[in-house]
């Protein structure tokens, strides 16, 4: 067995991309701080197709050299634009018929892995600040919750790694397995 190279993996170029399917799914930054999480959420959107990202608050926006260090070329290839606040990106996002659901650890959640997502519904996964996590505020307005079951010490996954798992378990039941 020996690696691929770069040409053998027959990507799509940008316009390819634009072009093709999307994963029904915008994802949401709520005040995200770190532009290196904004840059590898680019990356993993890309990586599964999704349709576009909010950034919302104080995250970053492109182009910044921080966040072209982790998106590489990611946000070419990804639809984003800013909202000021994130209950102006929920409300725009209601307003488009998406469900919108928290990525975070309230009472209320429901378990990834207990999560059917319908097919032909559009939805808005918000990811929150790495240290407070989703805003009380988008948390009054979502539709409902998943949670990330943990097994370890710590209380939380890093906002990257929370966001490749939740796109890939949305990838694989609403792409890979459909019913």
């Amino acid at each position: 067995m020996s690696k691929l190279k770069l040409d053998e993996l027959k990507r799509a170029t940008i316009e390819e991309f634009k072009q093709q399917d999307k994963l029904p799914v915008t994802v949401v930054l709520d005040s995200v701080r770190s532009m290196h999480n904004v840059g590898s959420i680019f990356r993993t959107s890309d990586g599964f197709a999704v349709e576009q990202i909010y950034l919302c608050g104080i995250t970053a926006r492109p182009p910044h050299r921080e966040i072209e260090k982790t998106a590489l070329g990611a946000t070419q290839s990804i639809d984003w634009c800013y909202f000021e606040t994130v209950s102006d990106a929920i409300n725009s996002l209601r307003a488009d018929g998406y469900n919108i659901i928290a990525i975070e650890q309230a009472s209320g959640s429901i378990m990834l892995n207990e999560f059917e997502p319908p097919l032909g519904t559009k939805y808005a996964l918000i990811f929150g600040n790495e240290v407070n996590g989703v805003s009380d505020e988008a948390m009054q307005m979502i539709d409902s919750c998943i949670e990330i079951p943990q097994f370890g010490t710590k209380h939380s996954f890093n906002i990257v790694v929370s966001a490749g798992i939740v796109l890939w378990d949305f990838f694989n039941k609403l792409t890979l397995k459909p019913e």
